[in-house]
């Protein structure tokens, strides 16, 4: 089975654009910060990992003869946050562009809702939801002064379907569904696009496949996934950078699932080995 990712068009899509991506130090989040740099953004990288930060801010300001790449380490969830880096990336910068609210977190436990408590569904709710409030609260008035910008959420097709080893996390990623569309048509006439993605059975440091799958069963990968491959963060960041550039001019309030097929085609199913009961793939990792 042939892992092949095509590539992107050459041509540059977001020139001289501002963007800032949350979570932007690692998984879909690097990937998306990197291939914005490739088409001449200045990124501004957001991450709680000093580290991961660093690595993709240096990555991307060594291809450059100017820096073209910020980081600013701090959490999302603290309610600081949105402002702060707001603010830096406008003394950076001068303005931002693109907003990419990243983060996210199924925080995996055993149990169903009816044993889970208010603490578990407000850590769900902080990393998940609160955070893009704030961020898209803290730069959409800029956007709307300039008559432009773009926002673009990312959520999960667990918003989309029932998901039953989480109904919280879900409904979570529901709501995400629904603020995009609700905002993108509320700013519609404004300048300012919001969409979001809604990512599948792709590999990132929350979903490690290649660990969870062994060898023997790789060959699974078609009946899993209808596109007959894996997902790879570098296939979430090439829908966002469609959704971040004037290629969707014409589209807003949309989530687009980028998931191989799973939410056209798929289906839970139940399992004995796992903790929640349910799986997403007949055999479970």
């Amino acid at each position: 089975m042939s892992t092949h990712v095509p590539s992107p068009d050459s041509g540059q899509l977001l020139t001289d654009k501002v963007a800032i991506v949350t979570g932007g130090g690692g998984g879909i989040g690097g990937a998306v910060s990197a291939l914005f740099a490739a088409h001449g953004a200045r990124v501004v990288v957001v991450d709680n990992d000093a580290t991961r930060a660093a690595a993709i801010v240096d990555g991307i300001n060594s291809e450059h003869e100017a820096p073209r790449a910020l980081g600013i380490v701090r959490d999302v969830t603290d309610p600081a946050t949105a402002a702060a880096v707001r603010d830096e990336t406008v003394a950076a910068f001068g303005r931002i562009d693109v907003l990419v609210n990243n983060v996210g977190h199924y925080q995996p436990r055993a149990g169903d809702f009816h044993t889970s408590d208010e603490s578990q569904w407000q850590g769900l709710y902080d990393i998940n939801y609160l955070h893009i409030l704030r961020m898209t609260h803290a730069v959409l008035p800029g956007m709307i002064e300039r008559g432009a910008g773009a926002v673009v959420n990312v959520s999960s097709v667990e918003g989309m379907r029932g998901y039953p080893p989480d109904p919280v996390y879900g409904a979570i990623k529901a709501a995400v569904i629904q603020f995009t569309k609700s905002l993108g048509l509320q700013v519609a006439g404004q300048g300012v696009r919001v969409n979001g993605i809604a990512p599948d059975m792709t590999e990132t440091l929350q979903l490690p496949f290649s660990r969870w799958i062994p060898a023997e069963q790789q060959y699974l990968w078609p009946t899993w996934v209808p596109v007959g491959r894996v997902g790879v963060a570098e296939d979430q960041a090439r829908a966002v950078l469609f959704l971040a550039s004037d290629q969707s001019g014409f589209i807003t309030g949309h989530t687009i699932p980028v998931d191989g097929g799973t939410a056209a085609a798929g289906g839970w199913y139940r399992s004995q080995r796992k903790p929640s009961g349910w799986t997403n793939a007949p055999i479970d990792p």
